[in-house]
């Protein structure tokens, strides 16, 4: 394998991970993408151009460029509104895949690797007008957000994307999952080939995501220095449980009444903004506001600081096929608090690194929370556990499985639509 082209058409690995469109796959795309190029597969992302101002490409690093492609206005479009440009971007990333090689030294492209369902769709038509293997990543399953979040499925997508799912899914050559659970999803609820489905676990860049002096950490970032803070990371949307979050610090609130939540993140999703008021209203209405304060989403290398000055980290979502925030605050020596949904169960050792909570009660993330804050020793013994659980995940050693994965792809042949 020598050169890859990665789909990302609806967000940009170059955008702010954590508001609008741009959140863990943001991350991924980038980081895999960079480990991929340090190990000698050079790596051309394709991503939809939605400004008039964005160079045509941009060289991240040798090895890793940024193409924007033209498909629809020069505007940020509703991620429910881009399948209508999807025909349009993938005519576009066929034309700039040709130019990069044409009169050049540079090497043909050898695979194409589509990140989430809309690049799937770009990259099924791709495969076969260029007779290339397809990669494919879905990143969140349209079939498992409905038995989690079903208003969001009708809200934030056309009720046609598990049917593309499935079809794109049936033409891949591989489907990569990050974690056995989601594995399982792909065969259970889609009937995925299991042999075509390949575990590559996201890594977390140990160089910034590490421990570190939590009293520093606060004064770095500008929060109160005294009293228990409890840190959730994420976009702002139901799916996220940024509410159950806020309702944990006022059912603790009584028996720790110098507690703090920071909630970093943007408003995301069609619904986000009404979100970002409900819950502002939420805090008003519980007299948290002294208490909670919101902060925009940050610089992916400084999102660290907000982890390592955070006695604990919620993560309450209602699905989520890995669950980066979990492993970053882990990688920081921070015990998480997470749902037992989906990626989160094998990230989280239950009663060793933090505290995995069935259902999506309140009551059961606060009983769970107020043991970290109450036990100093005891989080603490859970943030040296979890430091050492998270240094097995690393983007090098994503990459050296996902490159062993792509060199099987040249002894096969394509696989047929059904």
């Amino acid at each position: 394998m020598r050169r890859l082209a990665v789909l990302s058409f609806h967000t940009s690995p170059l955008a702010q991970p954590g508001t609008g469109d741009g959140g863990g796959m943001n991350v991924y795309v980038r980081e895999l993408s960079s480990a991929l190029a340090r190990a000698g597969v050079e790596c051309d992302v394709f991503t939809r151009a939605w400004s008039d101002d964005l160079p045509d490409v941009v060289g991240v690093e040798p090895g890793l460029r940024v193409h924007h492609v033209p498909a629809g206005p020069p505007e940020p479009v509703p991620k429910e509104h881009l399948r209508a440009l999807v025909a349009e971007f993938a005519d576009g990333v066929k034309d700039r895949m040709a130019d990069s090689v044409a009169g050049l030294d540079e090497p043909s492209f050898d695979a194409i690797h589509a990140n989430y369902w809309l690049s799937g769709l770009a990259g099924h038509q791709l495969k076969h007008e260029l007779d290339l293997p397809l990669v494919s990543t879905f990143h969140t399953l349209d079939r498992v957000k409905a038995e989690s979040s079903p208003e969001e499925v009708s809200s934030d997508e056309p009720h046609q994307r598990a049917e593309a799912e499935a079809q794109i899914m049936a033409c891949s050559e591989i489907v990569l999952a990050s974690c056995s659970v989601e594995a399982d999803q792909l065969v259970d609820l889609y009937g995925a080939d299991p042999g075509r489905i390949r575990i590559v676990p996201p890594g977390v860049d140990h160089a910034f995501f590490a421990p570190g002096y939590r009293p520093q950490a606060r004064r770095a970032v500008g929060l109160p220095e005294d009293g228990p803070l409890i840190a959730f990371v994420g976009r702002i949307q139901p799916l996220k449980g940024a509410d159950i979050a806020i309702g944990v610090l006022e059912a603790t609130s009584a028996s720790f009444p110098d507690a703090h939540l920071v909630v970093v993140g943007g408003p995301s999703g069609p619904h986000g903004t009404e979100h970002l008021k409900a819950l502002r209203r939420q805090v008003e209405s519980a007299g948290l506001e002294q208490l909670v304060r919101f902060v925009a989403p940050q610089p992916h290398e400084l999102l660290s600081t907000y982890y390592r000055a955070a006695d604990l980290c919620l993560v309450p979502s209602r699905s989520e096929s890995f669950g980066l925030v979990a492993l970053e605050s882990a990688a920081c020596g921070t015990p998480v608090v997470a749902a037992a949904v989906g990626g989160l169960t094998t990230l989280v050792e239950d009663g060793l690194t933090g505290y995995l909570v069935e259902g999506h009660e309140v009551d059961g993330f606060a009983a769970a929370a107020a043991k970290l804050i109450s036990d100093s020793s005891q989080a603490e013994a859970f943030g040296a556990n979890a430091v050492i659980r998270a240094r097995t995940f690393t983007w090098a050693g994503a990459a050296e499985l996902l490159r062993s994965t792509y060199e099987d792809l040249a002894a096969e042949r394509l696989v047929g639509c059904r």
